[in-house]
């Protein structure tokens, strides 16, 4: 109980002071626009990839249409801001962006969710793609054109604490009754059925869940970027989440939150490079993937470096 009280507590205290210190670098102006931009992207992609990793990593199902869910939350987040006009409608446009990306979810999460392996996958792509066409479309999205002039709400405070908020209920529901169900449909789905777990069922509670935090990653998106047009949420962003997802670790959300990390801080290094850059991002990913298959962090978690370095020290002192 003390180790888990001391491992505990570490957490919390690299969270405070995390978002401390990044407060004060902004304070003093250290950290300027373009790493202020660097930073939304890391906690937004945070978001995404360990919703994404929930439903892929966790609960076996291979998704390609995380991007879609995204933006819905994205659209209705935005709307919602630009007709209210304050923090209040801000707040209010994320909750129903990321309800009504939930709500998708399940809508298409039912009859999919029957699929497994590649048709699922091909599945789950033709709905972002149904999503994005529909945002095309439609008046009240300005079709091809898009949103612009989106009241900005979202900042540095806004973007840690839905981070955090997201990584943390994740980590619970992992932990939970569902969430080991989950799990034990990963491994085996026909000896999870034999045991009586109801495989449909928490497949499409794990789907909802990530398309849930999928559209309030959009949310926040729109919010800060202000501007947003059908064509951001295409197959390719279901590719960059996914890579996020594979390169951290399939089931570990600390891999994809360092992988999130690495990801935004190589961009960012080879912005200078731009006509070598996605050669020497995509050798990057190739050669990790080479040498490091199952990824950065493997299934681990933060939580299992801690005990056992806790677990040692305790047995050191007897």
């Amino acid at each position: 109980m003390r180790a888990l009280t001391k491992k505990n507590l570490l957490i919390l205290s690299s969270i405070i002071l995390t978002f401390a210190l990044v407060q004060v670098l902004f304070m003093v102006g250290i950290l300027n626009s373009f790493y202020e931009i660097t930073i939304a992207t890391i906690c937004i992609n945070i978001i995404l990839a360990v919703s994404l990793n929930l439903v892929t990593g966790f609960t076996g199902q291979f998704s390609l249409g995380h991007a879609g869910f995204m933006s819905i939350g994205a659209y209705v987040c935005a709307i919602i801001s630009m007709r209210m006009g304050s923090v209040g409608g801000f707040i209010f446009g994320m909750l129903a962006g990321a309800l009504a990306a939930a709500f998708v979810g399940v809508l298409i999460g039912i009859p999919t969710l029957r699929l497994k392996g590649d048709y699922l996958a091909i599945a789950t792509l033709g709905m972002a793609e149904i999503v994005r066409v529909v945002f095309l479309n439609l008046e009240i999205t300005n079709g091809a054109a898009g949103l612009n002039g989106i009241p900005r709400y979202a900042n540095w405070l806004w973007l840690f604490l839905f981070t955090v908020l997201a990584v943390v209920l994740i980590n619970n529901f992992i932990k939970s009754s569902p969430g080991r169900a989950c799990i034990a449909i990963r491994e085996d789905e026909i000896a999870a059925e034999s045991m009586g777990i109801n495989t449909t069922k928490y497949k499409v509670i794990a789907f909802a869940i990530g398309a849930f935090f999928a559209g309030l990653a959009g949310g926040l998106y729109s919010s800060y970027f202000y501007f947003l047009k059908p064509d951001l949420f295409g197959f390719m962003k279901s590719v960059d989440i996914l890579v996020i997802v594979v390169l951290g670790g399939l089931g570990s959300l600390t891999g994809s939150v360092i992988a999130a990390i690495l990801l935004a801080l190589i961009t960012t290094f080879l912005q200078s490079f731009t006509a070598v850059r996605m050669i020497v991002y995509a050798a990057l990913l190739v050669l990790i993937m080479i040498f490091r298959p199952q990824g950065l962090m493997g299934s681990k978690e933060i939580n299992d470096i801690l005990k056992f370095r806790f677990r040692n020290k305790d047995e050191k002192i007897e």
